[in-house]
């Protein structure tokens, strides 16, 4: 007998896990806490377009803040986003996810 034999006739081959458009996924990320990241992506990008709208200031400092601040946001809100929402999240692992 074969040793190749016994062993093919022992095992399955893997099945290959479904695929997903673009790797979506809304299962780290679902109840209350999607709509409420999202409206935060999308207030953070309002903040910044008003920003930009502001042509003269006296004393910019505190604008100059503001802006840093709402890109800030916006930029941290839209990688949140990413990563509970596609497959980054079972590639790194919850523990070097949550450590981020």
């Amino acid at each position: 007998m074969e040793d190749g034999a016994v062993y093919n006739e022992t095992t399955e081959p893997q099945a290959k896990p479904p695929r997903r458009p673009f790797g979506c996924t809304l299962r780290h990320l679902w109840g209350w806490r999607l709509p409420t990241k999202a409206l935060q992506a999308i207030l953070s990008l309002l903040a910044v377009i008003c920003e930009e709208i502001v042509e003269d200031c006296i004393t910019c400092g505190g604008l100059y803040f503001f802006e840093f601040t709402s890109c800030s946001a916006f930029l941290l809100s839209l990688l949140i986003l990413c990563v509970y929402c596609t497959d980054v999240y079972e590639t790194f692992g919850e523990d070097k996810v949550q450590a981020v």
